[in-house]
């Protein structure tokens, strides 16, 4: 759980630290750049689409496994926009509360102990 933990900090400063790079380099123009590469239907667009699917999956996740709730809809959002960074924060705050329980920490509490 250890090599987990770490894994997820370095995926949370690796991406703080080029994100940064790239806002100091090109502005927070993501929008028109991201969905502009998917309009042109080339392999930049190809992979857009296909991380864009993969953020939705992050946040109906994060969604479900709090029941949907206001809460859980509003961290289904917040993974969605908030990508990888989002999604490692929030998995290793669980794996902290869960004490590393991969089960409670996939599932939740309540699907977990059934």
């Amino acid at each position: 759980m250890n090599a987990f933990r770490v894994l997820l900090i370095l995926i949370i400063s690796t991406i703080a630290v080029y994100t940064s790079i790239v806002i100091a380099d090109h502005g927070f123009n993501l929008f028109p750049v991201f969905f502009g590469d998917m309009a042109k239907m080339a392999w930049p667009g190809q992979f857009n689409l296909d991380f864009m699917c993969l953020l939705l999956l992050s946040g109906f996740w994060l969604a479900w496994r709090h029941h949907f709730s206001p809460a859980g809809l509003a961290l289904g959002v917040l993974g969605f926009l908030g990508g990888a960074p989002v999604l490692s924060g929030y998995l290793l705050i669980v794996s902290l509360q869960t004490n590393g329980n991969v089960k409670e920490m996939l599932l939740g509490k309540v699907r977990a102990a059934s």
